[in-house]
């Protein structure tokens, strides 16, 4: 066990956190020449296109030094600020972490966060400098700010190219001498904890764990921890991209084990696995998230529902920041409304359920939790606003702290965004000569959708955001309705601050008129604010010739089948179907 090491990568997205994963692999030659490729942990198609890393991967290398054989388990994390769950239960497992940053970019937002994260953990954290190869100016300021960051020296700080591969023996050797070596006990009774798992349609529930004390073995008789669920594992293993099957696992180590169960909602993350006599009664918390925008979730065959509700089982166990429960909507009929950890990690989902399981969905309007008091000031919690009663007492919105480091000279331009964000500047603290952190109080509602994009733009990239939840307090709000026809669409309805009401409701109805195809009848389209119509727009009906069969005779003829035609239309009006395009809801989101 002295000869083990597990340690994760974390950093900002786009540092070359998987460029350096990859030269690690290639250096430890753990896989073969035929079959290594760029982002060769990114293994599934969007983390490729997207160039981003979406899932937590652990693979097991060996490397030599000095004599002795090592066993290193590495595991990969992702690097923007909507995955931090998967980093958060990756640093759960390990004692150490590699702390990339890109020379080119210096230290930014996921990286600070990430950090924290790591330190709270108290992982030894290595610092990497990574693409020097390619650095245009000097990248000793970094340095400097890397050293006031870690309160290390600027020989601790190693110097890296994951393209040409420099420094990569560095690492490896400086994961050996300075990596703690996992703590625990063979001869003691087996305690795994669970980190990460996914579903089999042959095997069952496999769950990746780490070995905290015993061992285990094919054909062990064990349970969960949480539940007492009983199950035997059907075969264990280590991971190297694929499973390879051994006859045990043993204190320290990290691999998987195949349970066999079929129930997706018997598996949690951060659960202990112990052996089925065990008695062990205290138990490691289980990793909890905090969805930060949520979204009614259809498919759009409705018969599919039963089919799409066992996918969103399935795909927690791969993912266990979703949250869900059911919804039922007028117009798209059964659903799931579900909590996502930020609107990157909602488009990746609406991906997942189209490519992996060839399911399609719709999304609704995303929107964030309230808590709405009644008249007689009972509070409830509200996640869809379509829910909010018509009479209340008043609303209370999540606000969170936010944190932004950047340089002096746009300290307005963020300070203005703020504002327009209905944010109010509580404190600033003087990092060093040209950076400075600013902590702005802002409703979460205006944080989630586009802020970090935003932010991004004004500073020129020169920002680092991270924010933490600060409670939830009484705000001037307006519910939103869109009505077309008279029917009130509640997959549609929003909640926004009084002051923005009146252009976002005028704006969506002109993007609706816009994207609802035309049918033979007219559409009306309507935004009311407490039963009071505050925007219209029509899209026109689609004309039909019925004269085109009238080659002669009396006009009384023409005047007649025109008559007819208008009837026919306003019964169209009341009864006739209005298919709401997808994008409609992606168009809204970008108004808001």
């Amino acid at each position: 066990m002295k000869n083990i090491r597990n340690f994760c990568i974390i950093a900002h997205i786009d540092h070359g956190k998987s460029t350096i994963a990859d030269k690690l692999i290639q250096e430890t030659n753990t896989l073969k020449k035929n079959i290594i490729q760029n982002q060769v942990l990114d293994n599934m198609d969007l983390e490729r296109e997207k160039g981003i890393t979406i899932k937590s991967h652990a693979i097991q290398m060996n490397y030599q030094f000095k004599g002795d054989q090592y066993i290193l388990n590495l595991i990969d994390t992702p690097g923007h600020v909507d995955f931090s769950y998967e980093v958060l239960r990756s640093i759960n497992v390990c004692e150490g972490a590699l702390l990339v940053v890109d020379a080119t970019q210096g230290i930014q937002a996921q990286t600070i966060a990430n950090l924290r994260l790591a330190i709270n953990q108290n992982l030894k954290i290595i610092p990497i400098l990574n693409k020097i190869d390619i650095v245009k100016s000097s990248y000793h300021d970094i340095i400097s700010k890397l050293e006031f960051l870690l309160k290390c020296d600027k020989k601790d700080i190693i110097l890296a190219s994951g393209k040409t591969g420099l420094g990569i023996n560095l690492i490896l050797q400086s994961i050996i001498q300075n990596i703690p070596s996992p703590n625990g006990n063979n001869n003691e009774t087996l305690k795994a904890v669970i980190f990460d798992s996914f579903y089999d349609i042959y095997k069952g529930i496999i769950v990746y764990c780490k070995i905290l004390q015993g061992y285990v073995c094919k054909g062990d008789k064990l349970k969960l921890n949480s539940n007492k669920y009983h199950f035997t594992s059907e075969e264990v293993g280590i991971l190297k991209i694929k499973r390879y099957a051994k006859n045990s696992i043993e204190t320290g180590n990290v691999g998987y084990i195949v349970t066999g169960i079929k129930n997706p909602n018997i598996i949690k993350i951060g659960d202990l696995i112990i052996n089925s006599t065990s008695n062990y009664t205290p138990n490691i918390s289980i990793i909890e998230n905090n969805p930060t925008v949520y979204a009614g979730v259809y498919p759009i065959n409705n018969k599919d529902y039963s089919y799409f509700k066992t996918i969103m089982d399935k795909l927690k166990l791969n993912d266990a920041s979703i949250e869900y429960k059911p919804e039922f909507s007028n117009m798209l009929g059964l659903g799931l409304r579900c909590g996502f950890l930020g609107m990157l990690h909602m488009d990746i989902i609406r991906e997942r359920l189209i490519r992996e399981f060839n399911i399609n969905v719709m999304m609704t309007m995303p929107s964030v939790s309230y808590f709405v008091y009644d008249k007689f000031g009972k509070k409830n919690i509200i996640n869809n606003p379509s829910d909010i009663p018509t009479q209340y007492k008043y609303i209370e919105e999540p606000f969170v702290m936010v944190s932004i480091i950047t340089k002096y000279e746009f300290i307005g331009k963020v300070l203005n965004l703020s504002l327009d964000k209905r944010g109010i500047m509580l404190n600033q603290k003087h990092i060093d000569n040209e950076n400075i952190e600013i902590l702005i109080e802002i409703p979460l509602s205006e944080v989630v959708f586009d802020f970090y994009d935003k932010l991004k733009s004004v500073t020129k990239g020169y920002s680092t955001f991270n924010y933490y939840n600060n409670g939830y307090k009484k705000s001037n709000l307006s519910k939103i309705d869109i009505k077309l026809n008279d029917k009130s669409i509640d997959a549609l309805v929003s909640l926004v601050h009084s002051e923005k009401a009146y252009i976002i409701g005028k704006n969506i109805c002109k993007k609706l008129k816009d994207i609802l195809p035309k049918k033979q009848f007219e559409i009306k389209i309507q935004a009311v604010i407490n039963n009071k119509v505050i925007a219209r727009e029509t899209v026109k009906s689609v004309r039909k010739d019925v004269t085109s069969k009238c080659y002669g005779g009396d006009i009384s003829r023409k005047k007649k089948l025109l008559s007819k035609q208008k009837k026919g239309k306003k019964i169209m009006q009341k009864l006739g179907n209005i298919e709401i395009p997808n994008n409609a809801f992606i168009s809204i989101i970008k108004i808001k």
